[in-house]
C-alpha cells in the first residue's frame, strides 16, 4: 500500500477533510500501550489544546497509576473519567477499567459517561464503544488514532468515524509491541496515514492543522 501524507492519499482513495476543524482526539491501544503512550503524549507536550479521550486495556487497579505518568508525560491533567465529567480543551479522559467509556453531547458541552455493558472484543473498556460515541457526537470533527495493540479492537469504531468523515492515523508495524488493533483499521482501508510512534505528535497536530 502506498502512503502519502502530504496528498491525504492511500492506494487512489482520496480523503475528506473535516470541515469544522478537529474538536477530539480519541485513542485506542491495548499491549505495548503505556509505553507507546508516554512517549506521544512527551510529543504532544505544550503542543496541544484538544481535548483526548483514551481507552487503554487495563485492569481497575492500574487507572490511576498510569493516569499519573501520562499527566506527567503530557505536562497537562490526565484523569480517570468519571460520570458527566465534562470535557476541557488540552485535558486528557482515561477509560477506567471494567467500564466503557462513551462520549454524549449535552447542548454546547460534551460529557463523560461511563457504561457497563457487554465486554467487546474480550475487554472492557473497549475502544469501539468510545469511538462509535465520538463519531456521533463529534461527526467530521473527530481524530482516531490507534496505537500498538492484540486484536482488532477499534476497528469497528474506526468504521463509524470514517462514514461521518472522520480522521484515522494508526502506528507502524515496525514501532508497535503488537500491530494488531492499528493493522486492523489499515488494512480496512481506513487510515489517513500509518507513521511510527516517535512521528505520530506531529501527524496528529499536522492533521490538527489541516483541517
Amino acid at each position: 500500500m502506498a502512503w502519502s501524507s502530504a496528498s491525504g492519499e492511500m492506494g487512489g482513495t482520496t480523503f475528506r477533510r473535516p470541515a469544522l476543524g478537529i474538536e477530539i482526539i480519541a485513542i485506542g491501544s491495548s499491549t505495548g500501550g503505556p509505553i507507546a503512550l508516554v512517549q506521544l503524549f512527551k510529543s504532544l507536550s505544550g503542543r496541544i489544546n484538544t481535548p483526548i479521550v483514551l481507552t487503554q486495556h487495563i485492569p481497575k487497579n492500574f487507572t490511576s497509576d498510569l493516569a499519573n505518568s501520562l499527566s506527567d508525560a503530557l505536562g497537562s491533567k490526565v484523569m480517570a473519567a468519571e460520570e458527566g465529567m465534562v470535557l476541557q480543551r488540552g485535558h486528557c479522559y482515561l477509560a477506567p477499567g471494567g467500564r466503557h467509556l462513551l462520549i454524549q453531547k449535552r447542548g454546547a458541552e460534551a460529557v463523560c459517561v461511563l457504561d457497563n455493558g457487554e465486554v467487546e472484543n474480550f475487554c472492557k473498556p473497549s475502544a469501539d464503544p468510545m469511538l462509535r460515541s465520538v463519531a456521533l457526537a463529534y461527526r467530521s470533527r473527530a481524530l482516531a488514532v490507534i496505537l500498538t495493540g492484540m486484536g482488532k479492537d477499534g476497528l469497528e469504531g474506526c468504521k463509524a468515524i470514517k462514514a461521518s468523515g472522520g480522521t484515522i492515523l494508526a502506528q507502524d508495524e515496525a514501532t508497535s509491541a503488537v500491530w494488531g488493533m492499528p493493522r486492523a483499521v489499515a488494512e480496512a482501508g481506513l487510515c489517513k496515514n500509518v507513521v511510527p510512534i516517535e512521528r505520530m505528535g506531529d501527524a496528529i497536530l499536522r492533521v490538527i492543522q489541516e483541517a
